[in-house]
């Protein structure tokens, strides 16, 4: 049986809402169950309805298709065993990641070795701080200085910047 999407059957029936194709195409779905149903009565009827000879001989042979769903399950078995082994091994790993940021984060910052090191990083910007402005002041009197032995320097730069 075709089973209908939404989309499909909005075109096929343009005036119906959204609610009454869910309906409709609900209505589809209980049908075919009753007829799947149906089917299986029939099935377990014409069973019953077998010879006793062929009962017998029924059961006497092992039936392929339960050993080919036998293999199947025995094959779905097998792969939710390695499936569940790799969940567990991702998983496991996982939390041992999170532990260790959690770790990192929580203890790592707060740390005495931490603290001291942002001490000393705080100290060391003072220092670079101390070092630059004294070297402003440094550079500024040496251009003071030169200006001073150099006054035809001193007029030629004050032209050249448009004074």
């Amino acid at each position: 049986m075709n089973k209908k999407t939404i989309q499909e059957l909005s075109k096929e029936f343009p005036d119906k809402t959204y609610r009454e194709l869910e309906k409709y195409r609900d209505a589809d779905r209980n049908e075919e169950a009753q007829r799947i149903i149906t089917q299986q009565e029939n099935e377990e009827l014409k069973e019953d309805q077998l010879t006793e000879s062929q009962q017998k001989q029924k059961e006497l042979e092992p039936i392929e298709e339960d050993q080919s769903i036998k293999k199947t399950l025995e094959h779905t078995e097998a792969w939710r065993a390695v499936w569940k082994t790799r969940y567990e091994k991702e998983h496991k790993l996982r939390q041992e990641a999170e532990t260790e940021t959690i770790l990192v984060k929580g203890i790592g910052m707060n740390s005495p070795e931490m603290k001291a090191a942002k001490a000393r990083g705080d100290q060391l910007q003072e220092e670079l701080d101390r070092v630059k402005r004294e070297n402003n002041d440094l550079h500024n009197k040496v251009a003071a200085l030169l200006d001073a032995v150099d006054p035809e320097q001193t007029l030629k730069k004050a032209r050249e910047s448009g004074l």
